[in-house]
């Protein structure tokens, strides 16, 4: 069901999930109101937008967790589903070198206006959506980023942004999310250079190997973020009482170095 009384929804025993879909400044209280209630929760982009938020979020999980409730607990990051981003990962976890991942976000640009860009509301294209980025290179990588760092072009919205990467496996990687080129440009790219190789992912519809021994080229005929997938996995876990298909130790990492 769906519904817009927070109270009675968390007072449902027959309810054993929510999901949230509502704007960015709400995300962290109803997380916070659905973990308490016993709720399993899917929650759109961003987990929240403060660490204030982040760190009562991880308060109150492992609180749960200390006795024994297992909440599930994830964040929509779709891009790490996407058929893809599954076969990169593949390939990927066979080369036992650092890796070099560059990510270019052909964004566009939005109203002065937008509620996205309100840092009380959206908390800014930056948490809102290069959170997507930074998690897909997460996963990618497969270790724990170590440091990061930003550089923003000087505009009223600072919604250019070169974000800069370290992993604990030596690996580096760049998203260059930008809201001043053109609309004609594909909207996402991402090249990854391993060991003597690269895979160039184009639009999540094209994805070439060069290099490779046994790859060469995966072509999907419509765009897949990966959305579908996002949402089976989850409900499978719920279903069958497994793990959550990301884990939140990563969906904190990834939340405190966006913020």
């Amino acid at each position: 069901m769906s519904s817009t009384d927070v109270d009675a929804m968390l007072l449902d025993d027959e309810t054993n999930t929510v999901v949230i879909a509502t704007r960015h400044d709400t995300h962290a209280h109803l997380v916070l109101e659905a973990l308490k209630a016993g709720k399993h929760v899917f929650v759109e982009k961003p987990l929240c937008l403060t660490i204030k938020d982040l760190n009562e979020i991880q308060q109150v999980y492992y609180a749960l967790v200390a006795r024994n409730l297992s909440p599930l607990l994830m964040v929509g990051f779709n891009r790490r589903f996407a058929p893809h981003a599954v076969k990169m990962k593949e390939l990927l976890d066979n080369v036992k070198v650092p890796k070099s991942f560059i990510v270019t976000v052909n964004a566009g640009s939005l109203p002065m206006d937008h509620w996205t860009l309100d840092t009380h509301i959206g908390g800014g294209r930056i948490i809102g959506e290069t959170c997507h980025f930074v998690d897909l290179l997460r996963f990618l990588a497969g270790a724990p980023i170590e440091k990061s760092d930003i550089l923003a072009l000087d505009s009223p919205t600072r919604d250019t942004v070169a974000i800069q990467l370290k992993f604990s496996d030596g690996s580096i990687g760049t998203i260059h999310y930008f809201a001043n080129g053109s609309r004609t440009f594909p909207k996402e790219r991402l090249e990854v250079f391993a060991g003597g190789r690269i895979l160039q992912l184009n639009n999540f519809r094209k994805l070439i190997g060069f290099g490779w021994p046994n790859f060469k080229r995966m072509n999907l005929w419509h765009q897949d973020k990966g959305h579908r997938e996002e949402i089976a996995a989850f409900l499978k876990a719920v279903r069958y009482s497994e793990a959550s298909p990301i884990p939140f130790e990563e969906i904190v990492e990834v939340t405190k170095t966006t913020i």
